[in-house]
């Protein structure tokens, strides 16, 4: 039987197998229900329905942005004035601002707000090729608003091209109503929030912020047991500003992902390894608070931990709508290779989502998301400084951005 679509005359970054970037050159790929048929040489490709020609482009998996906080109200571009005027991350959120002040915002706005704003900031995304996100809620910090925010994103998935993960980050910050009780509102997180709204399938993961400014690891801990009791993934906002050894306590938990981790120390890293937990590493929020601390990427090499990039996307530390940008900053910043970079946002960070079996390479039987690059070759990808190659992009087999090439 023909296939139902055949891409040929190109190049493909598989991201699968051991030659760089799982490269196939003179490639073509085949699509029948939403899915990878078939990948190979072009010279043993089989009939199919329609032909389509990329003229010799790059095709890579849908790109995979595997941290957001992309659902919020208002904005915070006073205090991306008042950090150039050199107050802290720290002093701004100790002062009312930072996290508290969006959530302020957010419980202001109603759920059509939510989705409209969000789908304006995910535009330049959807152009540059992604077609997985992760959004995470926290800007709420009651029921009420944190299912708003995560019923927001679940609309984002079935309006947009796109497919979304959804992560319960009601531990994010100590809600103006709950000062000085921070074991209280965790045990409103743990016995009410997180229990409803897993109810209501809206809970893909459940992350929380351990930091000094946030949650210590014994409240971690209480919200980790309570998605553990529910079956329910975990992540974790570990060694962004200080070393709590979150690494290893997300490892302790078999984490899906710790991220951030500037201040990771050499346990952790060890710990992430055995229990394969990925580092999702954020250059914007390292470039937006202008951080000097690197995250420790050698000893995460060396141990084999896989590493993601993510945009971070929020509207204090990381006001990032370029997930292309962030492959440029990982390696100016962090010394990734290009090739790492890329896997980054394709294969990793569909682990980082649980998403391995379907998404984050170019493999038969996955989901036939995949963007088209007018490029010469994979590494440009990383290393144009704002450009945007991106000429096509299929999600779940058809044409979510027409092609032109």
């Amino acid at each position: 039987m023909p296939y139902d679509l055949l891409l040929e005359n190109c190049r493909a970054a598989t991201m699968a197998g051991a030659v760089p970037y799982g490269a196939i050159e003179d490639a073509a790929i085949a699509i029948n229900g939403g899915k990878i048929a078939w990948i190979g040489s072009r010279k043993d490709a089989g009939p199919a329905k329609e032909l389509v020609d990329l003229k010799n482009c790059w095709v890579t998996p849908g790109l995979i942005d595997c941290h957001t906080h992309i659902v919020y109200g208002g904005d915070r571009a006073n205090e991306f004035e008042l950090r150039l005027k050199g107050a802290t991350y720290e002093e701004i959120a100790k002062a009312g601002g930072g996290i508290v002040s969006t959530v302020k915002a957010t419980r202001a706005a109603g759920e059509p707000e939510l989705v409209e704003s969000a789908k304006q900031r995910l535009q330049p995304l959807l152009a540059e090729g992604v077609t997985t996100v992760e959004i995470k809620s926290g800007y709420g910090l009651d029921l009420e608003t944190e299912g708003r925010q995560l019923r927001a994103a679940q609309r984002l998935g079935e309006q947009l091209p796109l497919t979304v993960r959804k992560t319960c980050l009601a531990a994010h910050a100590l809600p103006p109503e709950f000062t000085d009780r921070s074991d209280d509102y965790i045990a409103l997180v743990c016995d009410r929030i997180i229990p409803v709204l897993h109810q209501q399938g809206l809970i893909d993961a459940v992350d929380v912020f351990c930091e000094k400014i946030a949650f210590s690891p014994e409240q971690t801990r209480r919200v980790f047991d309570t998605a553990k009791k529910l079956g329910i993934p975990v992540k974790l906002h570990a060694e962004q500003l200080s070393d709590l050894n979150g690494a290893a306590l997300a490892a302790e938990y078999g984490a899906l992902s710790a991220e951030h981790l500037e201040w990771a120390n050499d346990a952790g890293i060890s710990a992430m390894a055995r229990a394969g937990t990925v580092a999702v590493l954020l250059p914007g929020a390292f470039y937006a608070l202008r951080e000097t601390k690197l995250p420790p990427i050698d000893g995460f090499r060396k141990a084999g931990v896989a590493m993601a990039i993510a945009t971070d996307s929020n509207p204090g530390s990381s006001p990032a709508l370029s997930l292309l940008l962030m492959l440029s900053m990982a390696c100016t910043f962090f010394r990734f290779t290009p090739e790492e970079a890329l896997r980054g946002v394709t294969v990793n960070a569909a682990r980082a989502l649980r998403l391995s079996a379907s998404h984050g390479t170019i493999e038969a039987g996955k989901a036939a998301d995949l963007a088209v690059f007018d490029i010469a070759r994979p590494a440009e990808l990383a290393y144009w400084i704002g450009g945007n190659p991106c000429r096509g992009v299929l999600q779940a087999g058809r044409w979510s951005r027409p092609l032109c090439v």
